[in-house]
């Protein structure tokens, strides 16, 4: 069985670069990269459909352009092109990659990053980690700043940025530490694990009710943090960990540690639920205000 790396394309920058950092990925892997775009016959057709063009035949030109812009920027990389019919969310959740890789638009004044429909019920619905990139990100962004007079060519040679792990003590998840330790051991960066927790509020009482002190809740919850890490430092050797254990809310910690980072590892609990499916507000406020790309990953 090809094992492949997907990622939806609909002539937009940003998909365009999600189908770039999903070839990266794809090659890191050693895997196919597969390119799906899904489209709906209207009896007027899309503005965006140019005079002169079929919707199919501009569907076709839509799929063709992302897959020779990918080939020429690696044409070591087996790529395959989907077309579908029909809903874009249900094409991209019929696939079965390994990753599932989406674009994701700039900023949008005061409510952050814009998160589009297919992309948000997407992350909410699939069963695969779904990665959501930015316009105009690019394989530099990756790496670490380049010295001046570094061609091109060289950037993949500079390390790379460090993956910043959302780490939650209380309920770790296998499935999303093992993601992040697998994508730093892939391009050769360190893992930045970000924990955050609140203090009870019953400080000011401490000596008369004998609770714990603030520094030895600092000390206990680092000390859950390197115990939960344990086994997997012990499983990835070559991966530098790096733990950050801060009081505070979870959200805006993680997206101040995001600044700098290649890749930021959130997860979504797949819950069956009258209420529907929802991602959770870290996860939310990642997609919304990470600027590198967030991979999302689902667990029970």
């Amino acid at each position: 069985m090809v094992r492949y790396v997907a990622a939806g394309v609909d002539g937009s920058p940003e998909s365009l670069a999600a189908a770039h950092w999903a070839a990266r990925e794809a090659l890191r892997r050693g895997a196919a990269l597969q390119l799906i775009h899904a489209w709906k016959w209207y009896p007027r057709p899309p503005a965006s459909v140019p005079m002169g063009s079929t919707q199919r035949g501009w569907a076709e030109q839509t799929l063709d352009e992302a897959g020779r812009s990918v080939r020429t920027a690696h044409p070591g990389l087996n790529v395959v092109g989907r077309l579908e019919t029909g809903s874009a969310v249900d094409a991209l959740l019929a696939s079965e990659p390994e990753l599932l890789v989406l674009g994701s638009r700039g900023v949008g004044g005061v409510a952050g990053f814009i998160i589009g429909s297919v992309s948000q019920r997407v992350v909410a619905r699939s069963a695969r980690p779904v990665v959501l990139v930015r316009a105009r990100e690019t394989a530099a962004d990756e790496h670490l700043p380049a010295p001046d007079g570094v061609s091109p060519e060289e950037i993949p040679e500079i390390p790379f940025r460090d993956v910043v792990l959302g780490l939650d003590t209380g309920q770790p998840c296998d499935e999303l530490i093992e993601f992040a330790f697998e994508a730093a051991r892939r391009c050769g960066a360190g893992v930045r694990v970000v924990h955050a927790f609140s203090v009870p509020p019953y400080f000011d009482t401490e000596i008369r009710t004998g609770k714990p002190s603030g520094p030895e809740i600092l000390a206990a919850q680092e000390r859950s943090v390197i115990a939960t890490l344990r086994p997997w430092c012990e499983k990835f050797p070559g991966v530098l960990v790096v733990e950050s254990v801060v009081e505070g809310r979870a959200a805006p910690e993680l997206v101040r540690a995001s600044h700098g980072a290649s890749l930021v590892v959130v997860g979504r609990r797949i819950r069956d639920s009258r209420m529907g499916t929802h991602i959770g507000p870290v996860t939310h406020a990642a997609l919304h205000h990470v600027r590198c790309p967030v991979a999302v990953v689902p667990h029970t």
